[in-house]
């Protein structure tokens, strides 16, 4: 299979990796966190605000892949403190529709760019196309 990727607009990378790679039916999206949006003011800001801001990157990235959040399977959602996770919680239910994507949250000891959180997901499509 030949690796196809995307990259969003608006959406910088702070290292040798894609936005996301198309895999057949699925995209596997890179981790977003708040700073790597080339808008985001180099303040943190609160855990909703970086959630949102997460948010806002993998849809920047989803737009250039025709896909939406309506089309995510799984997320992954990184901490640096299991106490951020009800704030973060509420931002992220509003995200979805029910049935809610499966998801796995955990704690780390830091992220990339000083973050607080970083999100990642993955997104089942229906290809027309076909990978070679």
């Amino acid at each position: 299979m030949k690796r196809k990727s995307y990259t969003g607009n608006n959406v910088s990378v702070s290292g040798p990796y894609s936005h996301a790679i198309d895999a057949g039916n699925y995209l596997f999206f890179s981790g977003q966190v708040a700073k790597n949006s080339t808008n985001y003011i180099e303040e943190t800001g609160s855990i909703e605000e970086q959630t949102k801001q997460c948010f806002v990157n993998l849809q920047e990235v989803m737009k250039t892949a025709n896909v939406s959040l309506d089309d995510v399977v799984k997320v992954n959602v990184y901490l640096t403190q299991m106490k951020n996770f009800e704030a973060m919680n509420e931002v992220y239910k509003m995200m979805f529709k029910e049935p809610f994507p499966a998801r796995t949250c955990v704690a780390v000891l830091e992220l990339p760019l000083g973050a607080d959180i970083e999100i990642e997901v993955i997104v089942y499509k229906i290809s027309n196309e076909r990978n070679d």
